[in-house]
């Protein structure tokens, strides 16, 4: 069963931002990655990390396509576990350096001024 939670202020997190909150004895990050939010799980899939917590950046990759040079992308969607450095899109909780490994995503959006998660 799915239920809503409002947990924070729209001003709370603005473009670019974002902030950890506590639903249900869990930790969940959120994310404004260009105006439209994202919600994951504060953990780590490698150790329990505080993911959340980590850095946001970008990411090099390559590929046949261009190729095999190095391209910078997914600038302000990732996040990088402070503990051991694992990459996670923030848009899809993909772990970049595990392509088996994905994070629930939570759907959250801004209602009547107030972020409202569901979980």
């Amino acid at each position: 069963m799915t239920n809503e939670y409002v947990v924070a202020k729209e001003a709370d997190v603005p473009v670019g931002g974002r902030m950890v909150v506590k639903v249900r004895k869990r930790e969940i990050g959120i994310f404004n990655i260009g105006g439209k939010l994202y919600a994951l799980p504060n953990v780590c899939v490698h150790q329990g990390g505080p993911l959340c917590r980590g850095a946001i950046s970008g990411t090099l990759t390559s590929a046949a396509e261009t190729d095999w040079k190095l391209e910078w992308v997914y600038e302000g969607e990732i996040v990088i576990c402070p503990w051991h450095a694992l990459e996670y899109n923030v848009t899809t909780g993909q772990c970049l350096a595990y392509p088996n490994r994905r994070l629930p995503t939570y759907e959250v959006q801004v209602k009547d001024g107030a972020i409202v998660l569901w979980m």
